[in-house]
């Protein structure tokens, strides 16, 4: 049985752990507002954005556009992995490195080239032991997040796709869906995806210039609006994450620490039991 200064130390190191991931939870859980609210506000944008992209797109053919309609024979694909920077959020990042291996093992089965590109320490690490081939874009940070990063990833995967580098590029992140839930999701970013309008006609719009111009001058945004917010929900997914896996450790450490403290009771019994039984053996032998 252990020695009760043994327990103690236990015990002692479980109430610090608990301090801190009580405080890690509070921490995630102020950084989960701001993400969700930034995500929230952007979401209105993409989406009038989007439709924006739908009405121009239906006014003319596929081929105005290097950007617009499906290469045939493609040799090549991108993959843009959005995951943490930081770990302890649960299986957060295994499932979305565990998504882009997959697809990546898909398209490879197809016959292209995979190569992948990083938003989040984590991805890059996973993929770099891995030994799958990566561009030569910067590694990207999401901590802090803004639009830079998307736009300078959006503006590296458009060059080299307009180039005959790239075929296919997709985006995989994280889908925020609750504050309980978040999963992978794959999204395509070129070639561009028609866009679901959901059943609604849009509104007839005036375009000023002519609407192939401005469409060329608008769609490399848009890719960079699409990877904005896959990145805005992978942030808010991690964040979510974290604060429900340091919920479950501050849980354990409470369920530990009860297991120590008996163990510990039990412990100074069994001391105590000892103790008395040599007293009582050593008066009985005096006697004798």
């Amino acid at each position: 049985m252990a020695s009760l200064k043994n327990v103690r130390t236990k015990i002692i190191g479980v109430k610090k752990t608990k301090q801190i991931t009580k405080a890690m939870n509070m921490v995630a859980s102020a950084k989960l507002r701001g993400a969700q609210s930034r995500m929230e506000r952007f979401r209105p944008y993409s989406c009038k954005f989007q439709e924006m992209i739908l009405d121009l797109s239906g006014k003319m053919e596929d081929s105005v556009h290097p950007l617009l309609g499906e290469r045939e024979n493609p040799r090549s694909c991108g993959i843009i992995l959005a995951t943490s920077d930081r770990g302890l959020c649960g299986g957060f990042n295994t499932a979305l490195i565990s998504a882009a291996l997959k697809l990546a093992g898909e398209k490879e089965a197809e016959g292209l080239r995979v190569r992948f590109y990083h938003a989040g320490r984590k991805g890059r690490d996973a993929i770099k032991k891995s030994g799958k081939p990566q561009g030569e874009l910067e590694r990207f940070t999401l901590d802090p997040l803004d639009f830079q990063v998307a736009g300078n990833l959006g503006k590296a995967v458009v060059e080299e796709y307009l180039s005959g580098d790239l075929d296919q590029v997709y985006l995989v992140h994280g889908e925020f869906v609750s504050l309980s839930r978040q999963k992978p999701a794959v999204r395509t970013i070129l070639p561009l995806p028609a866009v679901d309008a959901g059943g609604k006609e849009p509104g007839e719009r005036l375009y000023e210039p002519d609407p192939a111009s401005l469409l060329a001058s608008i769609l490399p945004h848009h890719i960079k609006v699409l990877i904005y917010q896959g990145l805005l929900e992978t942030s808010a997914g991690e964040h979510a994450a974290r604060m429900a896996a340091m919920d479950n450790a501050t849980r354990n450490c409470d369920e530990i620490s009860a297991a120590l403290n008996l163990l510990y009771n039990k412990t100074r019994q069994s001391a105590i039991t000892t103790d008395l039984i040599d007293i009582v053996s050593g008066a009985e032998a005096l006697k004798g």
